[in-house]
C-alpha cells in the first residue's frame, strides 16, 4: 500500500502559512470541553502540553521520571539551529532546508523539513522570551557557532547544557499549566498500551511506576512524545530509562512504525571500556568547531601510544592523519555525524585506533589553546571538559580526548503526516518519537529544534484542525475497550513474572544490544541482517522462556520495568533488521557494505529506494507488511552527497 502524507498542494514557500489559514479552529469557550493526553515531558512532551493548556484544552501529561525535569533532552548539549543568519554569514530559510534535505541523504518529506527551517526563528524568540540564558557576543546579541553539515553558523547554544536550559524554559512554562490546573502531571508513570475506540485513539494503559497500579486515562486526542529507541543497542548515549515502549504498543496497536533501521552514530562519544558498562557519554558535537581529529600515520607509533611508551604530544605534526580535514576540505572536522563516523571506523579498522581496544581516535584541542588561549576554551567548553576528566582521568586542556562513534539518535519512528498525526485516527506522534524530519542522518542541533518546532508551533494547529474537523463522541474509561487494554497489561505483566527462569533482564538485553551493533551499526550487509533477523526471533523467544523477573507486580518493581521494555527492544530489533535488509542502498546512517562509493561513501538507489517505509504489525510470530510513501523532491534535487 502507497501511503499519503496529505501535503497540501501550494508554494513551498507559503504552504505552512497557507495551511493553517485553511486550518479548523476550536472556539476558546469550548477548548475546555477537551482533553488531550501529553505521553512524555521533554522538549516536545513540554511545550506541546503547555501548549495546548495555555490554549485552553485540558491536558494529562505523563512521564517516567519524577520530575519533567529529567526528561532525557537535557541531555543534549551542543545546541539549537535557527536560520537568523546573525552572523550574516548567508544563511537562510532555505539554506537549512536544502542543507537539513542533503544532511538527511534525500530521505525526507521536503515540506516538513522547510516548515521546520521556517518556524525556527520563532523557536529562538519563544526561548528568549523565557529566559533561556543562550551565550551572548560581547555586543549583547545572541552568539552563534558552527556544526557539522553546514558552512555557516546558525547553532544558538546555553555553553554545553543547551538541552538542559532549553528544557528549564520549557518546564517553566508547563509548571504555569500545571498550577493554573489545565495540565494534571503524572509522574513516575508508564504508557503500557495505547487504546483504541472505534478506530480512533482515546486514551491509554498506564502503570504507577511507585506502586504497580495498572490505570485507566480517557481523552480526545493523544500525543506520543517518548523520544527514541537506541537503547535497543543496550550501549547508547540514551539515559538508561529511555526506551520504546509507548511508540511500539502503539504499534502493535496498528500504528506504522516508519524506516526502523534509520539511526544516529555519533562520532564523539566516550569510547567504551568495559564489558559491565551500562550507557556511554556524549561528547557534544560542538568541539569539533575547535578540536581537530586525527590518528597517527604509522602503525609503530599507534603500538606505542597502546603500550604507553608514547603519547600524542611525542606524534610529530607531519605524522599525524587529520583524516576528516585531508578528505573533505570544504567541511573538515565538520563534516555530518555519519561521514565522520564512518571515517573513524575505516582508520580504526586499517589498525590506528588509539586506546587498548583500538577503537578510538584523538580529539585534539592543542591547536585551539595555542590560538585562543586558555579561558577562551573554557569558556566554550568547560563542563564538557570536565565531563570528559571526571570519567576518564585525562585532562583535555593537557592531552587530546580519545573518542569512538555510539549510538545516539534515532531518524525512524512512528510515521506521521503533514499535521503530525499518524495513520491511526487521534494519534499525534511528535519529536524523536515520529520518522518525519530528518531522513538517513539528522544533523547536529537538529533535534531540539525539531522537538519545540513541534510542540510549540506545529502541533497547537494540527491538533485544534483534529478536533474541530472531527465529531468528537463522549468516552469513558468504563468502555470495553479499556478493559480489555487493561486486562492485556495485566497479563502480560504476569506472565513476565511467572517465567521464573535463570537469566537476568539485562543479560539479554546486552546480547542483543551486542547483535545489534555488529550486524546493525556503523556497517551492514546482507549475511548479517539476515543472520540478525534469525537471531533476535531466537533470543525473543528464550527471554519468554529463561528470563528472571523478580519482585511482585503491585509494588514497586524496577525487574519487571525492564523486562517490558526488553521485550519490546527485542521485537524492534528485529523489525530493524529486516528494514535494514529490504533497503538495498546506503544512505545516511544506513551504511549497506554492498552499496558504495568507490570512495566508500553512501551510494543510494533513488530509482528504487526513494521512498519512506512504514511497517505495519501483524502479529508477533508474522511477517509485518512493508508500505511505502513515495518521496518527492522539486526544491532540492537528489545527487551524490559530497562535503569535499
Amino acid at each position: 500500500m502507497k501511503l499519503n502524507g496529505n501535503v497540501p498542494e501550494g508554494d513551498l514557500k507559503t504552504l505552512w502559512e497557507q495551511h493553517k489559514f485553511n486550518m479548523k479552529l476550536v472556539n476558546p469557550a469550548n477548548r475546555r470541553k477537551f482533553k488531550a493526553i501529553v505521553v512524555g515531558s521533554g522538549l516536545a512532551g513540554s511545550s506541546a502540553a503547555a501548549s495546548l493548556a495555555e490554549m485552553g484544552y485540558n491536558v494529562d501529561c505523563f512521564c517516567i521520571q519524577d520530575s519533567p525535569r529529567r526528561a532525557h533532552s537535557i541531555a543534549a548539549q551542543g545546541g539549537i539551529n535557527s536560520s537568523k543568519s546573525y552572523p550574516n554569514d548567508g544563511d537562510s530559510i532555505y539554506r537549512l532546508f536544502y542543507d537539513t534535505v542533503k544532511g538527511g541523504d534525500y530521505r525526507a518529506r521536503e515540506a516538513n523539513v522547510h516548515r521546520l527551517a521556517e518556524v525556527s526563528g520563532n523557536i529562538i524568540n519563544q526561548c528568549v522570551a523565557q529566559g533561556v540564558p543562550f551565550a551572548r557576543e560581547y555586543s549583547g546579541y545572541l552568539a552563534n557557532r558552527s556544526f557539522g553539515g553546514a558552512q555557516v553558523s546558525r547553532t544558538f547554544y546555553a555553553k554545553g547544557q543547551t538541552g538542559q536550559q532549553l528544557l528549564l524554559g520549557a518546564y517553566s512554562a508547563l509548571s504555569r499549566q500545571i498550577k493554573s490546573g489545565q495540565v494534571t502531571m503524572h509522574t513516575r508513570t508508564e504508557m503500557l498500551d495505547l487504546v483504541m475506540v472505534e478506530g480512533k485513539a482515546k486514551g491509554i494503559i498506564t502503570r504507577n511506576l511507585h506502586t504497580g497500579s495498572i490505570d485507566r486515562h480517557a481523552a480526545d486526542v493523544v500525543l506520543l512524545c517518548t523520544g527514541g529507541y537506541g537503547n535497543v543497542f543496550f550501549l547508547s548515549t540514551n539515559a538508561m530509562g529511555s526506551n520504546v515502549t509507548a511508540a511500539w504498543r502503539a504499534h502493535k496497536r496498528g500504528a506504522y512504525f516508519a524506516n526502523p533501521c534509520y539511526t544516529q552514530i555519533h562520532p564523539t562519544c566516550i569510547p567504551v571500556h568495559g564489558e559491565n558498562q551500562s550507557k556511554l557519554t556524549l561528547m557534544s558535537e560542538s568541539l569539533r568547531n575547535d578540536g581537530r581529529v586525527w590518528v597517527p600515520r604509522k602503525k609503530e607509533d599507534v603500538a606505542a601510544i597502546r603500550k604507553g611508551t608514547k603519547t600524542a604530544k611525542d606524534i610529530a605534526d607531519a605524522d599525524r592523519y587529520y583524516y576528516l580535514e585531508e578528505r573533505y576540505p570544504a567541511f573538515g572536522n565538520l563534516v555530518p555525524r555519519d561521514v565522520a563516523s564512518r571515517g573513524a571506523k575505516l582508520e580504526c579498522d586499517n589498525g590506528l585506533g588509539v586506546n587498548d581496544t583500538g577503537e578510538a581516535v584523538f580529539l585534539d584541542f592543542s591547536a585551539a589553546i595555542e590560538r585562543d588561549g586558555y579561558e577562551a576554551i573554557k569558556a566554550r567548553y568547560g563542563n564538557l571538559f570536565d565531563m570528559y576528566q571526571c570519567i576518564t582521568a585525562d585532562s583535555p586542556y593537557d592531552v587530546p580526548m580519545k573518542i569512538y562513534p555510539a549510538i545516539h539518535y534515532t531518524m525512524g519512528g512512528l510515521w506521521v503526516d503533514y499535521n503530525l498525526m499518524s495513520n491511526l485516527d487521534g494519534l499525534f506522534v511528535l519529536g524523536e518519537a515520529n520518522f518525519s524530519d530528518h531522513g538517513a542522518n539528522r544533523l547536529g542541533a537538529s533535534a531540539l529544534m525539531q522537538g519545540l518546532s513541534d510542540g510549540y508551533f506545529v502541533a497547537p494547529y494540527t491538533v485544534s484542525n483534529y478536533l474541530g474537523s472531527n465529531k468528537q463522541e463522549t468516552v469513558s474509561t468504563d468502555m470495553p475497550e479499556f478493559e480489555a487494554a487493561e486486562n492485556a497489561v495485566k497479563e502480560t505483566n504476569q506472565k513476565l513474572l511467572d517465567i521464573n527462569g535463570k537469566q537476568s533482564v539485562d543479560d539479554i538485553h546486552k546480547r542483543l544490544g551486542k547483535m545489534m551493533w555488529e550486524y546493525c551499526g556503523m556497517a551492514r550487509d546482507k549475511n548479517g541482517l539476515e543472520k540478525l533477523v534469525k537471531d533476535t526471533s531466537e533470543l525473543r523467544k528464550e527471554f519468554w522462556s529463561d528470563v528472571s523477573v523478580v519482585g511482585e507486580n503491585a509494588d514497586l518493581n524496577i525487574t519487571l520495568e525492564k523486562a517490558g521494555r526488553v521485550a519490546d527492544f527485542l521485537e524492534l530489533g528485529e523489525l530493524m533488521g529486516r528494514d535494514a535488509l529490504a533497503r538495498e542502498e546506503s544512505c545516511g546512517g544506513h551504511f549497506r557494505e554492498e552499496s558504495q562509493t568507490e570512495d566508500n561513501e553512501a551510494k543510494r538507489d533513488d530509482e528504487n529506494f526513494q521512498h519512506v517505509a512504514a511497517w505495519e504489525f501483524k502479529g508477533v510470530d508474522n511477517e509485518p507488511e512493508r508500505h511505502i510513501e513515495e518521496l518527492e523532491f522539486k526544491h532540492c534535487i537528489p545527487s551524490q552527497r559530497s562535503y569535499k
